[in-house]
């Protein structure tokens, strides 16, 4: 039982590429390369052969050939010469009787194994190549060693009949086939992760086209009929007015694309987010009064202090306003409540309307560039506003429902 578990832990350490692979690479929009194979195939010889097996005093057994197989496999051939000059040095200072039929064992192992990896990349059945070279190494380094030490080997071969095949069968086979399909599934998620950017780009292409292209047609069509000197004065001023009207709108939806764009790492300062508050709904009031929507703030008696660009801060505050106010629009008595309070290190700022709502569906969507609840919206200022709430390490939920109104939580750390 005891060299079960030994052999146990030896598989541990053959699987550790396999297992840093999954650890290191897991979140990363890029797959393995050579210095990531050398370091952890390295590292995992390492161990091997100091937590090895003593069969006999001077006679070690590890994962090396494993190892071996599996570096020139993925790293290529200079990783199998590093890994057989690490081997050496470390055995000659292991000493004992076997130090020189191991190095010779090993060495043998390495061209095997630049041969093998020639058949396995050309392979349609690449586990089948894996357990004939884990079948081959079993057998030659059994006949080495044989050789060298038959007395050894005729009293221990339950030992090298079973157990040592078994070992580098399945050690070889689960290694090289984990981390073949780990790599695979990366490189389709980093391929899916490249389309989905690609299809981004385009929907954001196509969208800012569609919103361009409205106020340029407008403005185009007003200025032919400028052309016509036969416009009376008032006609001309207002057909002005509504050209220039038209080329804001325009400037604004590019800056708007442009803001989502860009990385939200300005500089940010201890900021009030009260006084931010209450400033920007002085400015909206005006804006409520004219869609008949009241706008209220229960806020607390002291400075909420964040740290935060104000400009950016207050113009998210003027969006999820100018929202909640443009959602009452179809309400008798329109209503947009604001409640600013502290919970422990997080400031708590809910923002209530009792409009149109959204359904499970348009709660999901919300905050995507392509989205938006209005006919003519483009959802640029919800996303501008959840990103740079999210970069200040913030967080918002949502609570809606279809003619009841929506609430907007939105929790930012304090300063």
């Amino acid at each position: 039982m005891d060299i079960i578990k030994e052999i146990m832990v030896q598989f541990l350490f053959a699987l550790l590429p396999f297992v840093s692979f999954n650890v290191y690479y897991r979140d990363k929009a890029q797959n393995y390369n050579k210095n990531f194979i050398i370091i952890t195939c390295m590292l995992s010889l390492f161990l091997a052969m100091t937590f090895s097996l003593n069969l006999k005093t001077g006679y070690i057994f590890d994962a090396r050939h494993i190892i071996m197989f599996f570096g020139i496999i993925f790293g290529g051939f200079q990783t199998g010469i590093i890994l057989l000059v690490e081997f050496v040095m470390y055995r000659l200072y292991l000493g004992g009787e076997g130090k020189w039929i191991g190095i010779m064992v090993l060495t043998s192992t390495f061209i095997m194994s630049v041969i093998f990896s020639r058949f396995y990349k050309r392979a349609n059945r690449r586990w089948l190549v894996s357990i004939i070279a884990g079948i081959v190494f079993s057998i030659h380094s059994g006949l080495f060693l044989y050789g060298y030490d038959p007395d050894y080997v005729q009293s221990n071969l339950y030992t090298h009949l079973i157990f040592v095949p078994l070992f580098y069968l399945i050690g070889i086979w689960m290694l090289t086939f984990l981390f073949d399909k780990a790599v695979s599934d990366k490189n389709l998620f980093i391929k899916y992760t490249e389309n989905e950017k690609n299809e981004a780009i385009g929907h954001v292409a196509a969208s800012l086209a569609h919103e361009v292209r409205n106020p340029i047609t407008a403005v185009s069509g007003f200025l032919k009929l400028i052309r016509n000197d036969t416009l009376p004065k008032n006609k001309l001023d207002e057909y002005i007015n509504i050209s220039l009207n038209e080329l804001k709108r325009m400037e604004d939806v590019i800056s708007n694309y442009l803001a989502i764009g860009k990385p939200h790492d300005k500089q940010k300062v201890r900021t009030d987010l009260l006084y931010q508050l209450q400033n920007t709904i002085d400015v909206m009031i005006p804006y409520g009064n004219m869609n008949n929507v009241q706008i209220e703030l229960i806020k607390p008696q002291a400075s909420v202090w964040i740290m935060a660009d104000p400009d950016e801060i207050k113009q998210v505050i003027v969006n999820f306003i100018k929202n909640a106010i443009e959602a009452c629009l179809e309400v008798l008595e329109g209503k947009v409540s604001l409640s600013l309070s502290l919970d422990g290190k997080n400031a708590i700022l809910i923002i209530r309307d009792n409009g149109i709502g959204m359904n499970k569906d348009q709660e999901n969507r919300l905050g995507t560039i392509y989205f938006s609840t209005k006919s003519n919206g483009t959802g640029l200022g919800l996303t501008f506003s959840f990103q740079v709430i999210r970069a200040l390490g913030g967080t918002i939920s949502i609570n809606s429902r279809p003619q009841k109104g929506t609430e907007f939580k939105i929790t930012i750390p304090l300063a």
